[in-house]
């Protein structure tokens, strides 16, 4: 999908591609209203547009990102709802039946990123995106709605599956792929070898979509503790 991406965007790249996939294939689309939150260029927004939500809201901290998106959008004559704020500051009181999100992910650096790097650096662990949304998007959902999620396995699976059953959500994993590291990654590897987060003279990664739904109403949600992995 060739997009218009304005400098310091975020270029769709395998995780934006296994994202979408991930979200044609859930069966989840027809007639839902879908949130994308930390947009981009907007790709999986215009991919649940297509096919068939019935409405589509793209957030973004960047106001760049949503001039892209609404080009984008009115490029293919599809429609979507764009909103600036971080993460779900900018839809409080709002509810949707599917969220999907390509948060920042990168391990490595301690201090806020600032200027492009808001699109990918995610503080040491890479986790300070991750457990806001973990811990913030069922009160998002409507009862019976889906999170689908992407990021790095170098981030911990383990950590993003345990956050949303703590927050009441059934996670398990539904889509992996390894790929070699990008730029960013690339730039960074001596660094992360020296955290420990991976080995040195390693180049790729493995991307996982994790996939988490909340209880339908009448229906009892998973308690801590009781978790499945998938």
């Amino acid at each position: 999908m060739l997009l218009l991406r304005p400098p310091g965007v975020y270029r769709p790249q395998g995780d934006t591609s296994l994202l979408c996939e991930a979200l044609t294939g859930a069966g989840v689309l027809r007639g839902a209203s879908v949130l994308d939150v930390g947009t981009g260029t907007g790709m999986v927004a215009l991919t649940a547009a297509r096919g068939g939500a019935r409405r589509v809201t793209a957030v973004d901290v960047s106001r760049r990102a949503l001039l892209a998106v609404r080009v984008n959008a009115l490029a293919r004559g599809l429609r979507v709802r764009t909103r600036r704020g971080d993460l779900f500051s900018a839809v409080a009181g709002e509810r949707f039946d599917v969220i999907v999100s390509n948060p920042p992910y990168v391990a490595g650096e301690p201090a806020c990123a600032h200027g492009a790097a808001r699109a990918w650096d995610a503080g040491l662990d890479g986790r300070r995106h991750l457990d806001r949304i973990c811990a913030q998007a069922p009160e998002y959902l409507h009862p019976g709605g889906t999170l689908l999620m992407v990021h790095s396995a170098l981030c911990g699976v383990r950590s993003t599956l345990g956050a949303l059953h703590e927050a009441g959500l059934r996670a398990s994993v539904v889509a992996r792929r390894r790929e070699p590291f990008g730029p960013v990654m690339n730039a960074r590897a001596g660094r992360l070898a020296s955290l420990g987060l991976i080995t040195r003279g390693q180049y790729e990664e493995e991307l996982v979509v994790i996939r988490a739904d909340r209880a339908a109403a009448g229906t009892a949600a998973v308690r801590p503790g009781h978790r499945h992995a998938g």
